[in-house]
C-alpha cells in the first residue's frame, strides 16, 4: 500500500514561530475513508426510522415494521456488500432464545443480531476487530413496544456507521478479520451484546479491539445548548474488570491505572482518527461509560476483551429515550431531522480509520519487559516480535505520567532499546510497524 505524506504547518501561540509535522496516512486507508458517504448514511438511517418501531419487543414478522424489518434490512445490505469482497465477506442473523424475566423481557423472544464478518486475508492470522452499533429503539417507557420510536440517533446513527463501514471495507483487502454488527436488546439490558461477548469467550476468539458506536450523528445539547460537530469521546475502562485483586493492587503500585488494553485502544483511536479525518478532536473520557450508565462494550469488558464507546460530544436528552410530543413549546423525539450527517461521516470515518490500520497491520509486540535489576535514570526496554505480520520495525512511546497521550517516539528495527527517559517520570509503549507502514496498537511495559 502506498503511503500520501501530508505536510502542513501549525502556528504557536506567538504567531512567530511554526513547525511543520508529517501526517504519514496510508493511501489505501485514506481513500476509503474517502468514499464514505453522507447521502449513504442517510439513506440508512431514513429506511431504519421508516420502521415505525424498532423495539426488542416488537414485531419480528411484519415486513414493514418492527425489529424484525429492521434486522432484515441490515441483513441485505451486508448481503448486497458481499459482491465486493471477492467471497471474504459473509452475512447472516444470529439468534438466540431469550426467556422472559419479568423486567425488560415480559415473553420468550428470539434475539437476533445482524453479522457481517469480513474474513482477513491471512489463513494464519486469528486476530477479530468488532464495530457495533444497537439496532433497537425505545420510548419513555421502555416496555412499550408499539408506540412510535424513531430512534434516529440512538442508535441508527451508530448502526448506519456500521453500515457504511461494511460498505467501504469490503472493497480492501486487510490480513485480519472484521465483523460488522446491529447488536439487539441494548436498551433492554444488553442482550445481543452479552450474547455475543459471552459467545466469543467461549469460542475463544482472539478479539483485538471491540468499538461500540452508540449515539453518534447528533451536534448539540439542550441546557446548555452547545453546537459542536468538531469533537467525538471515546469512554475506556482503567482498572480492567477482570484484574483479580493481585492484579489491581499491582496496577495502584506501579501507578499503572490509565494503562489498560482498553486505555490504550483509546489513545489509538484519538492518533489515528485525527490522523485520517479532517476536523475531528477525539476527546478521551476515563471512564467505562457516562456518569452511571452503560452500552454494549461493557459485557465485552467483563469478559476480558479490550473494548471502547464512541459517542458524540454533545447529548441532547429531549431526543433519548423520549415519546414523540411537543410541551412547552420544545420538541421531543429521536426524529432524523435532528442528525448532523457530515458529523456522522466524520465520526465513522473515525472507525473505517481505527479498524483498517489494525487489521492491516501486524499483531501488538509479545511480552514487554523493563529492566528493573539497577536504579538507573535511562530505561532498558526489550520485546518479542509480534506472532502475525511482517514487520519492519518498531515503535517506543513515551509519555509523562500526567500526560493521557503519547508525547514522543523513537523507531527501531531491534527488539530493545535503552532510552535516556527515567522510568520514576515516564510510561512507555512499544508497537509493531508493518512493512506498509501500518501500526499495531500499543502494549505498555
Amino acid at each position: 500500500m502506498k503511503k500520501l505524506l501530508i505536510p502542513f504547518i501549525i502556528f504557536f501561540a506567538t504567531g512567530t514561530n511554526a513547525q511543520t509535522i508529517t501526517i504519514d496516512r496510508n493511501e489505501a486507508i485514506a481513500g476509503i475513508i474517502g468514499n464514505i458517504s453522507t447521502d449513504s448514511l442517510k439513506s440508512y438511517i431514513t429506511k431504519m426510522v421508516g420502521f415505525g418501531t424498532r423495539h426488542t419487543l416488537s414485531s419480528q414478522t411484519n415486513p414493514a415494521r418492527g425489529i424484525g424489518a429492521a434486522r432484515n434490512y441490515v441483513f441485505y445490505k451486508f448481503k448486497e456488500f458481499e459482491k465486493y469482497a471477492g467471497g471474504r465477506l459473509t452475512s447472516y442473523i444470529d439468534t438466540t432464545m431469550i426467556v422472559a424475566d419479568g423486567k425488560r423481557v415480559d415473553r420468550n423472544i428470539i434475539l437476533g443480531n445482524v453479522m457481517g464478518v469480513l474474513k482477513g486475508t491471512d489463513a494464519n492470522d486469528k486476530r477479530v476487530f468488532i464495530i457495533s452499533g444497537h439496532l433497537d429503539s425505545r420510548n419513555t417507557n421502555i416496555m412499550d413496544s408499539i408506540g412510535e420510536a424513531p430512534g434516529a440517533n440512538d442508535d441508527a446513527s451508530g448502526v448506519a456507521a456500521v453500515i457504511e463501514a461494511a460498505r467501504v471495507m469490503s472493497k480492501i483487502p486487510m490480513a485480519a478479520t472484521v465483523i460488522f454488527v446491529a447488536v439487539s436488546g441494548e436498551e433492554q439490558g444488553l442482550l445481543g451484546s452479552h450474547y455475543l461477548a459471552t459467545k466469543a469467550k467461549a469460542e475463544k476468539w482472539e478479539i483485538g479491539a471491540m468499538l461500540n458506536n452508540d449515539i453518534v450523528g447528533s451536534n448539540n445539547s439542550n441546557e446548555t445548548n452547545i453546537i459542536n460537530n468538531t469533537q467525538v469521546r471515546v469512554f475506556s475502562e482503567g482498572i480492567p474488570a477482570t484484574a483479580d485483586e493481585k492484579t489491581a493492587q499491582r496496577i495502584r503500585f506501579l501507578g499503572l491505572e490509565n494503562e489498560s488494553p482498553s486505555r490504550q485502544l483509546a489513545r489509538y483511536v484519538k492518533e489515528i482518527g485525527e490522523r485520517y479525518v479532517d476536523h475531528i478532536e477525539v476527546v478521551l473520557m476515563y471512564r467505562p461509560d457516562r456518569f452511571l450508565r452503560g452500552g454494549d462494550h461493557i459485557p465485552f469488558l467483563k469478559n476480558g476483551f479490550t473494548a471502547v464507546r464512541i459517542t458524540e460530544m454533545n447529548e441532547n436528552f429531549n431526543r433519548q429515550h423520549q415519546d414523540l410530543r411537543t410541551e412547552d413549546g420544545i420538541e421531543y423525539g429521536d426524529y432524523i431531522k435532528y442528525i448532523d450527517f457530515d458529523y456522522l461521516k466524520k465520526n465513522t470515518g473515525v472507525n473505517v480509520a481505527v479498524l483498517a490500520n489494525l487489521a492491516s497491520a501486524p499483531s501488538q509486540p509479545q511480552q514487554p519487559k523493563m529492566d528493573t535489576k539497577e536504579l538507573t535514570n535511562s530505561s532498558l526496554l526489550s520485546w518479542l516480535p509480534p506472532v502475525n505480520g511482517k514487520v519492519k520495525g518498531y515503535n517506543i512511546l513515551i509519555r509523562e505520567t500526567s500526560s493521557p497521550v503519547w508525547q514522543k517516539k523513537f523507531f527501531t528495527t531491534a527488539n530493545s532499546l535503552r532510552i535516556p527517559f527515567s522510568k520514576d517520570n515516564y510510561l512507555f509503549g512499544v508497537q509493531a510497524i508493518g512493512e506498509d507502514g501500518n501500526e499495531s496498537g500499543y502494549v505498555s511495559f
